[in-house]
C-alpha cells in the first residue's frame, strides 16, 4: 500500500560518522572458519578465533560492549553460546565471560535464532525443533542466571524479539506457522497466540517507539504489525521476503525480484549467474517508498554510524546515506507530491516556518491548476507565517469572494487580523449579503473577539447595516459610536436618550454636551428631565446600588445652558429647578434665569401675568445672587427697561446720583426731592445737583426750589453767591424765591461777625496780659508768697521749692512727685501737651503729598490751608530750645519761653 516512491537515500563510499561499535562479520563469509571479524570505522579488518569449527549466530547489543555468539567447537549437534566482553582483553582477544551449551534440555537440535535484552537480564534462543530457551538474570555470568525452556512446539522458531514497556517485558516468538507473545514480568510467563501464520528466518523485527515498538512479521504477501496483545495494521508488500530490518522509522525489506529488470549498477560482473534481490526501504508513517534498488545475493543489511550498509555475497559492502530533509522535500516538490512532503516534514519535526513554506507552495500549485477551494485551504494553514496580503491579492476577484471570506475568517479566529482585514471581511459579508455569517461573526463573546471592534462598526455603518453596528457598539461599550448611529442614522432619539442615562457620570456628561442640542430639539421634555438629574444627583439608571451605597455626582448646570438654544420654556424650567434644589448653583444660572424672566415680562401683554412676572424678576434680583455681577444685572434691567430693577440695583450699588438722574430724566420732581432727602446726608452734592436741575427748568418749580434752598441753608452746603448765580439761569424764579434764604443768610453772617469781633477782642486782651507778665518776669523780681504746698496743701516749711509759675512745694513732696528737677509737677502735664503739639507740627510740616491729598479731598480747602499755616508749614519757626549748644540761652530765658508757651496754650 505504498503511496509513492521517493528516493530519500543516496549511495556513498566510506563511513561518515563515528560509532563506538564496529561491524562484526561471520567467518564463513571470508572463508575463515570459527573466526569473528571486526570492521571498524577505518575499514581495517581484524579477527579472532572464537570457535574451532564455525560461528552460526551473532547478536551485538546496542547499549553495551557485549557480543553473544553461537557456534560449534566439534562436529555434531552441540552448539555453544559464548558471551564476549569487547572492552576487556584476554591475550589480545575479547574476554569470554560465559560459555554454555545451546540445547533445550538433553535434546540436541540446531539453533535457529538468537536475541538478547538490552538490560542484560534476558536472553532467548530459538531452535529448529520449535523450542525456545530463556536465560534470566545476568547473562554474562553462569551463577547469576537461570536457564529454562520457555516454549515448545513442532514448528521451527524463526524470530525472537524483546519488548520493554515501562516495567513490563514481553517476548515475541514467531515460527513458520504462528506468532506468540510471552509476558516475562509476571510469574509463570503467561502467553498469548497473536496469529496463526508465521514467517521465515530473518523476516521479523521490532520497530522503534515511533511505531509503538510493534513486532513486524513479513509474509510473502503482507507485512503484519503486532502489539503484545493484538494484531495491528497490515501492509501489502508483494514478493518473497528474505530479510527484514527496522532503522530510524524505516522498514527495510529484502525480497526476491520477480520482475525482469535491468542489471543494477552495483551488481557483480557475473550477476547473470546470481539471484536478483530487491532492497526496499519503506516509510510506514508517511506511506511511501523511500528507496528501492536491485542487488545480487544480499547477505545482510546492517546499520552503523548513521548509515545503512548492504553486504553482498561477492564480498562488497554498499553504504546508503540518508538525504537531508530539504533535499527530500525538493525532490517531492518537483514531482508535485505536496501531501507526501507535508507528512514527511511533520514526521521529521520540521519547524513551523518550513511547514508554512510547503503549504504555500502547495497552495500555489493548486491555485495555478484552478483548484481555488483547495488552494485556500492550504493558504489558511500558512496563517501566522505568510504575509496575508500575498493570499488576499490572489482572491480579490469577485468570483473568488467565497474563498477570500474563508481565509479572512480563519485569520480573525487566530487573532492575526488587522483593521484592514476586518474591513475586507465585513465587506465580503455585505457583498454576499450573508447576514447569518455576519451575525455569527459580530455576536461572538467578548473573550472570543478576534477583530478591531471600532473598525467593524465603521464598515457596518458605511454599508448600511445600522442594527449590526449598534449591536457591536452597545456590546463593546463604544458609546460615541452607538449614539452617533442612533442619532444620525437611525434617528432613534428616545433610545439614545435612555442609553445616555445608563452611562457612567463622566461619559453621560460629555455625551449630553455633544448631542444635547439634537435631543432637545426632538425630545425636549425627556432631555430636560435627564439634565435635571445629571446636574443634581446623577446615578446611572439600572444601577443596583442603594441610595446610601453610592454617592451621586452632579455636573455644572451652567455648562448645559447652550443646549437649550431656541427652547426657552424648557430652559426656564431647568433653571428654576436648579435654583430651587441647589441654592449654590453657578452664577450663570441666575444670570440666564434673570434674563429669561425679564424677556418674558417685557413681551407679556396680559396685565395680571405681567405683574406676576414683574414680581418674580424683582424677587430674583433681591435674592442677593447678583452682588458679584452687579454691572451685568444692571445692563439686563436697562435693556428690558425694568424700572424697579434698575432703581433697586442703583440703591444697592449706592449710585445715588444715578437714581436722581433717572428721576430727572423722567421729570419726577417729587422723586428727586425724596432722593435728596434719603441720601443727601451720604452724598451732599445731591442737593446742589437738584438746585441746578430745578434752576434749568423753565416751569414753575418755586416749591421745589424753596425746599432745596431750605436744606442747603440748614446744612450750609453752598455759598449764597453761588446759589444766586445758579438760580439766575431760571427765568421763572424771581427774587422772592430766594428772599428768605438771603435774609436768613445775611442775619447769620451778621451774628457770626459779632461773635468773631468779640473773640478777637478777647484774644487781644489775653495777648496784652501775657506780654505784661513776660515783661515783669524779665524786669522785676518775683516774690513767692505761697503759704501752702501745692501738692499736700499743708503749710509750707523750709526747705521748700518755688517755681516762676507761682507754685511752691515742700522739698520732700517735690522729690516724691516730681519726674524732673527742672519742671513744676503741677504744670508739667499741660506743658507736655503743648510740647507734643509743637513736635507733631514739626514732624508734619514737610508732608507735601499729604497736604495735597487733603486739599483735593476736603470740601473746605481754606480750613486745610489754615491748619497747615498753624503747623508752620509755610514759615520756618525756630525755637530757642532748637539752637546749637554753643548758642543756648540761659536757664531763665528757657523758663520764660516755657511760660510763654503755657500761657499761649491757656489763652486758646
Amino acid at each position: 500500500s505504498s503511496a509513492g516512491t521517493a528516493p530519500a537515500w543516496a549511495w556513498g563510499v566510506g563511513l561518515v560518522f563515528f560509532f563506538p561499535h564496529p561491524f562484526v562479520c561471520l567467518n564463513r563469509d571470508l572463508h575463515m572458519e570459527g573466526q569473528i571479524w571486526f570492521l571498524p570505522r577505518s575499514l581495517q579488518l581484524s579477527s579472532f578465533q572464537a570457535y574451532k569449527l564455525r560461528v552460526t549466530h551473532l547478536y551485538q547489543l546496542k547499549q553495551h560492549s557485549i557480543l553473544v555468539s553461537v557456534g560449534e567447537d566439534e562436529e555434531g549437534i552441540n552448539p555453544l553460546v559464548k558471551v564476549w566482553n569487547l572492552e576487556k582483553r584476554d591475550g589480545g582477544n575479547p574476554l569470554c565471560t560465559r560459555i554454555f551449551p545451546a540445547i533445550p534440555g538433553n535434546k540436541p537440535t540446531v539453533v535457529s535464532c538468537l536475541t538478547v535484552h538490552e538490560n542484560l537480564n534476558f536472553m532467548a534462543i530459538g531452535f529448529a525443533d520449535g523450542s525456545v530457551v530463556l536465560t534470566k538474570g545476568d547473562i554474562t555470568r553462569d551463577r547469576h542466571s537461570k536457564t529454562q525452556i520457555l516454549h515448545e512446539g513442532s514448528y521451527p522458531v524463526t524470530g525472537l524479539a524483546f519488548r520493554q514497556s515501562g516495567k513490563t517485558t514481553h517476548l515475541f516468538v514467531v515460527t513458520t506457522e504462528n506468532i506468540q507473545s510471552y509476558m516475562l514480568s509476571v510469574k509463570d510467563y503467561p502467553h498469548l497466540e497473536l496469529d496463526t501464520h508465521g514467517c521465515g528466518l530473518r523476516c521479523s523485527s521490532l520497530s522503534d517507539p515511533s511505531q509503538d515498538l510493534q513486532f513486524i512479521v513479513a509474509g510473502n504477501d503482507c507485512v503484519y504489525l503486532y502489539q503484545p496483545d493484538e494484531r495491528g495494521p497490515c501492509f501489502a508488500f508483494e514478493g518473497q521476503k528474505l530479510i527484514v530490518h527496522w532503522y530510524r522509522g524505516y522498514l527495510i525489506i529484502v525480497s526476491k525480484d520477480r520482475k525482469t529488470s535491468p542489471k543494477s549498477e552495483f551488481a557483480g560482473n557475473e550477476a547473470q549467474n546470481s539471484d536478483k534481490q530487491v532492497l526496499n526501504i519503506y516509510d510506514l508513517c508517511n506511506k511511501f517508498i523511500a528507496y528501492s534498488s536491485i542487488f545480487d545475493d544480499i547477505v545482510d543489511v546492517l546499520a552503523e554510524w548513521g548509515s545503512l550498509y548492504v553486504l553482498t555475497r561477492d564480498g562488497k559492502i554498499h553504504v546508503l546515506q540518508e538525504k537531508d530533509t530539504q533535499t527530500k522535500l525538493e525532490m517531492l516538490f518537483r514531482k508535485n507530491l505536496f501531501e507526501m512532503a507535508i507528512n514527511l516534514a511533520k514526521s521529521h519535526h520540521l519547524d513551523s516556518d518550513g511547514l508554512s513554506e510547503i503549504f504555500r507552495q502547495y497552495g500555489d500549485h493548486l491555485y495555478n491548476k484552478g483548484n481555488h477551494d483547495g488552494a485556500i485551504q492550504q493558504y489558511i494553514r500558512t496563517i501566522g507565517k505568510l504575509e496575508p496580503s500575498y493570499v488576499i491579492r490572489k482572491f480579490l476577484d469577485a468570483q473568488r469572494i467565497h474563498n477570500l471570506t474563508a481565509y479572512l475568517q480563519t485569520l480573525h479566529l487566530q487573532s492575526l487580523a488587522n483593521a484592514d482585514h476586518t474591513t475586507l471581511l465585513l465587506n465580503c459579508y455585505t457583498k454576499l449579503k450573508d447576514s447569518s455569517k455576519l451575525e455569527e461573526f459580530i455576536k461572538t463573546s467578548e473573550s472570543e473577539v478576534h477583530f478591531d471592534v471600532e473598525t467593524a462598526i465603521k464598515v457596518l455603518r458605511q454599508a448600511g447595516y445600522y442594527s449590526h453596528a449598534v449591536y457591536l457598539a452597545e456590546k463593546h461599550a463604544h458609546h460615541e459610536w452607538y449614539l452617533k448611529i442612533q442619532l444620525e442614522d437611525i434617528k432613534n432619539y428616545q433610545e439614545a436618550l435612555c442609553y445616555i442615562g445608563k452611562l457612567p457620570f463622566d461619559q453621560a456628561e460629555s455625551n449630553m454636551k455633544r448631542y444635547g442640542k439634537i435631543l432637545m430639539h426632538h425630545v425636549p421634555n425627556e432631555t430636560t428631565e435627564l439634565l435635571k438629574i445629571l446636574c443634581t444627583d446623577y446615578r446611572p439608571s439600572g444601577d443596583n446600588e442603594g441610595p446610601g451605597m453610592l454617592e451621586g455626582k452632579k455636573a455644572n448646570s451652567e455648562e448645559f445652558i447652550p443646549v437649550f438654544a431656541n427652547n426657552s420654556r424648557e430652559l426656564k424650567a431647568f433653571l428654576e429647578h436648579m435654583t430651587e434644589v441647589q441654592a449654590d448653583s453657578p452664577q450663570g444660572v441666575y444670570d440666564t434665569l434673570l434674563e429669561l424672566r425679564l424677556q418674558n415680562w417685557a413681551h407679556e401683554q396680559d396685565e395680571q401675568i405681567k405683574e406676576k412676572l414683574h414680581n418674580e424678576a424683582l424677587t430674583l434680583l433681591k435674592s442677593g445672587r447678583f452682588k458679584t455681577v452687579f454691572d451685568k444685572a444692571l445692563v439686563l434691567c436697562q435693556m428690558h427697561n425694568f424700572k424697579d430693577g434698575v432703581l433697586y440695583l442703583y440703591e444697592q450699588g449706592k449710585l445715588f446720583q444715578q437714581i436722581m438722574h433717572y428721576h430727572m430724566q423722567n421729570e419726577q420732581y417729587k422723586k428727586v426731592i425724596e432722593v435728596c432727602e434719603l441720601y443727601g446726608d451720604q452724598e451732599a452734592c445731591l442737593w446742589e445737583q437738584a438746585l441746578g436741575y430745578f434752576a434749568r427748568k423753565e416751569e414753575d418749580c418755586k416749591e421745589y426750589i424753596a425746599a432745596v434752598l431750605k436744606h442747603i441753608e440748614s446744612k450750609n452746603l453752598m455759598p449764597p453767591l453761588l446759589v444766586v448765580q445758579t438760580l439766575a439761569h431760571n427765568s421763572t424764579a424771581t427774587l422772592s424765591v430766594i428772599k428768605d434764604y438771603l435774609v436768613n443768610k445775611l442775619q447769620k453772617q451778621s451774628r457770626q461777625i459779632e461773635q468773631d469781633e468779640q473773640r478777637i477782642q478777647k484774644y487781644r486782651e489775653e495777648t496784652t496780659r501775657i506780654r505784661q507778665e513776660i515783661e515783669e518776669l524779665k524786669a522785676s523780681p518775683k516774690i513767692f508768697q505761697k503759704t501752702k504746698c501745692s501738692i499736700c496743701t499743708s503749710a509750707l516749711e523750709l526747705p521748700s521749692v518755688h517755681f516762676l509759675c507761682g507754685h511752691s512745694f515742700h522739698q520732700h513732696c517735690f522729690e516724691s512727685y516730681s519726674e524732673s528737677d527742672s519742671e513744676c509737677p503741677t504744670c508739667m502735664p499741660e506743658n507736655r501737651k503743648v510740647m507734643d503739639m509743637i513736635r507733631a507740627q514739626e514732624q508734619k510740616r514737610d508732608l507735601h503729598d499729604q497736604f495735597q491729598h487733603q486739599l483735593k479731598c476736603s470740601n473746605d480747602g481754606f480750613s486745610v490751608v489754615a491748619d497747615y499755616f498753624g503747623r508752620g508749614v509755610f514759615n520756618k519757626l525756630t525755637l530757642i530750645t532748637d539752637l546749637p549748644p554753643g548758642k543756648a540761652a540761659t536757664t531763665i530765658e528757657a523758663g520764660l519761653q516755657r511760660e510763654l508757651l503755657i500761657h499761649a496754650k491757656r489763652s486758646t
